[in-house]
């Protein structure tokens, strides 16, 4: 009989999710464990493991010489690209992108409503207890049906952005690193997201993404970091974008220079901004984003959602299937990408 193929689960799962990965095959065996570091989890176990399904851990090559592919829990790992594990040639892992595309996806859309129907004037006003005399003029929306969205990536995360405008009727803009081919391979939950590349009006280039935003009354960005994209958006693509336009900011920390975002917000070169991400995190105290009216922040929560475990674990039994069949898994890591 051969030998089973041993698994490391190393952050928290719950027991019934465990079992849906359990059942999945009989030549399965999973160690579960909450790992902070490498150290957490047994040298035994390390030696025999064939498959790691992490968040936070990544061994070295000598601590886990039989592990084949890593499945990591998040889409974005930029901060696990330079692990030498990954250069291993019999080695593969992949990403969990698309298992947050419908939570990030909704985030978008409400900021996008939020910034458009002027929320935060109306919600300062209510705090001020303030009934503008001007309200029709000063409250008038940037209605979606009429209006121009650029998605900046045009991932699994764009690709449902796209989706959801489309019920608006709103022109739909995007860049991808490859437009000539507008098809996604990539993992996509049933029923959701652009995989045939149906709902965009037009795809550029990345190159041409200044060309991009000077159409827009919404960009949204929605990328990897990278270190092609690091600092990717600047004064240039501000100074190209219209004075009443908005930017939603759902990719990491560092893609967008926010020193120069800060510049364009409180010289009115952009209408504002909805920011989820930051190039420090948590933003700073004194950061003057706090204090503009025209900025809406949260903090890092727009992937959150009750539902992801289980479609996390969805896409790790599509994986994990394909993986035993010997077919090709989603979500690739390409390191000369970076993602």
């Amino acid at each position: 009989m051969n030998s089973p193929k041993e698994i490391i689960i190393s952050f928290h799962l719950p027991t019934e999710l465990l079992h849906q990965i359990q059942a999945a095959s009989e030549k399965l065996k999973i160690h579960h464990f909450v790992a902070l570091k490498t150290d957490d989890i047994p040298q035994e176990a390390w030696q025999k493991v064939e498959i790691l399904f992490t968040h936070k851990v990544v061994p070295s090559p000598d601590l886990a010489p039989k592990l084949r592919w890593i499945q990591f829990y998040r889409a974005g790992n930029e901060q696990f690209m330079d692990e030498p594990i990954l250069d291993k040639p019999d080695l593969i892992a992949t990403t969990m992108s698309g298992a947050s595309a419908p939570q990030v996806a909704e985030y978008a859309l409400e900021m996008i409503l939020a910034l458009g129907h002027r929320l935060p004037q109306i919600l300062e006003d209510q705090k001020g207890g303030v009934w503008r005399a001007d309200r029709l003029e000063y409250y008038a929306p940037l209605e979606l049906s009429q209006s121009t969205v650029g998605i900046v990536g045009y991932g699994s995360i764009g690709r449902e952005i796209a989706r959801l405008l489309n019920h608006f009727g709103t022109v739909v803009l995007a860049t991808k690193q490859n437009a000539m081919h507008p098809a996604d391979p990539g993992y996509t939950i049933e029923g959701l997201g652009d995989p045939d590349g149906d709902y965009f009006h037009r795809l550029y280039p990345a190159e041409a993404l200044q060309s991009m935003v000077k159409e827009c009354d919404f960009v949204v960005v929605s990328l990897p970091l990278t270190k092609n994209s690091q600092d990717l958006i600047d004064h240039k693509h501000f100074e190209a974008m219209k004075p009443t336009a908005f930017l939603i900011d759902v990719s990491r920390g560092g893609i967008i220079n926010h020193e120069d975002l800060k510049v364009a917000l409180m010289d009115g070169k952009i209408a504002g901004a909805a920011l989820d991400v930051f190039p420090e995190e948590p933003l700073p105290e004194d950061d003057p984003l706090w204090n503009l009216p025209n900025v809406i922040l949260t903090p890092h929560i727009a992937g959150v959602s009750r539902l992801y475990n289980q479609r996390a674990v969805d896409l790790f039994l599509e994986n994990l299937n394909r993986y035993l069949e010997g077919k090709d898994l989603y979500n690739l890591i390409d390191l000369h990408r970076g993602y």
